[in-house]
């Protein structure tokens, strides 16, 4: 995993790492990261698997909710999702997923992720909804 932006969650994150998620910008309520699809993210039809696509669009999120600047002493983790994914992508593909806040309200707040292809062709359109808690041991 290749960095253009620092985010200090993806030190530990396997799956961002699996993926080959490369972070092109990271601030409070925004990420941007990119990858390049492989075979072996492919399903059964030759394309990418819906959840390879789902947990690249997860990563934004989480990239999104977690403030890069935070002391530590909270993290923000997902309560739901909705996800609808609007066109087929395949291995050799680059995708982009971008975060933004929608709304918040206390420890609460929902955000959109938008998924494109490099041209940016529509992928998936994901929103989650975060809460946030006292981070374990604190």
């Amino acid at each position: 995993m290749t960095e253009t932006a620092h985010h200090p969650m993806l030190a530990e994150d396997r799956v961002a790492r699996w993926l080959g998620v490369t972070l092109e910008a990271a601030e409070k309520d925004h990420a941007r990261i990119r990858m390049t699809l492989t075979e072996d993210q492919h399903n059964g039809f030759g394309l990418a698997h819906g959840g390879a696509v789902f947990a690249f669009a997860d990563t934004c999120f989480a990239l999104s909710c977690n403030d890069p600047a935070s002391d530590g002493s909270t993290l923000t983790v997902a309560s739901g999702v909705d996800v609808n994914f609007l066109a087929a992508t395949r291995a050799g593909q680059t995708l982009v997923a971008e975060g933004r806040l929608v709304a918040a309200a206390g420890r609460s707040a929902v955000y959109d992720i938008t998924v494109t292809t490099d041209d940016g062709t529509p992928v998936a359109a994901f929103r989650g909804r975060s809460r946030t808690i006292p981070a374990p041991g604190r």
